[in-house]
């Protein structure tokens, strides 16, 4: 179950991640505070928001336990393809290396609702969310600081890869679920 939340938290970092590398790209000078603050503020929306998800598919779940693997898997494999779709569109997102409150919030805000989501699935799969918040917040907390630090040393040589192979990783524990819950895989 742990390697699943990690893969799982591995996927959802990865806007997290790409918004990372984009502010380490408008870095002038490589900014460790700014990269941790970017790990801090992902690092936590990320967490929080699955639980936040979770309370909320908890209170539903008597209602949906019948289907709880087909909204899992609608659910990821939606996540993933809006993040792969995104990625492809070929519009440049510009952002700057600012790190104030305001700015912070709303990206990290902005990143985490796919982690929502992905949240109300675990009370259906009845996932250890306090282990899911830990895991995918330290694991978006460590990526994004990655992604800041790889943004300024390499340039836009990453581009939106991160993004396509988080969504392609979202899509894929989702056909998982569904395949394990209909005897397909063990």
């Amino acid at each position: 179950m742990w390697f699943d939340i990690f893969v799982i938290g591995i996927g959802l970092s990865m806007d997290s991640f790409s918004v990372s590398v984009c502010k380490g790209l408008a870095m002038k000078k490589l900014d460790m505070k700014k990269a941790l603050l970017c790990g801090i503020y992902f690092g936590f929306f990320q967490g929080f928001m699955p639980l936040v998800g979770y309370l909320l598919g908890a209170s539903f779940e008597s209602l949906v336990t019948s289907i709880d693997h087909w909204i899992a898997f609608v659910l990821l494999s939606f996540i993933g393809g809006n993040m792969i779709r995104e990625a492809l569109s070929g519009e440049e997102e510009t952002i700057s290396d600012d790190t104030g409150f305001k700015e912070m919030l709303l990206l990290a805000i902005a990143t985490s609702i796919d982690a929502l989501s992905v949240g109300v699935t675990f009370a259906f799969l009845e996932m250890n969310i306090w282990l899911a918040v830990i895991m995918i917040g330290c694991t978006t907390f460590v990526l994004s600081i990655l992604g800041a630090v790889l943004g300024h040393r390499f340039g836009r040589m990453l581009g939106n890869r991160a993004q396509i192979l988080g969504g392609i990783i979202l899509i894929f524990i989702g056909l998982k679920i569904l395949l394990e819950h209909l005897g397909i895989i063990g």
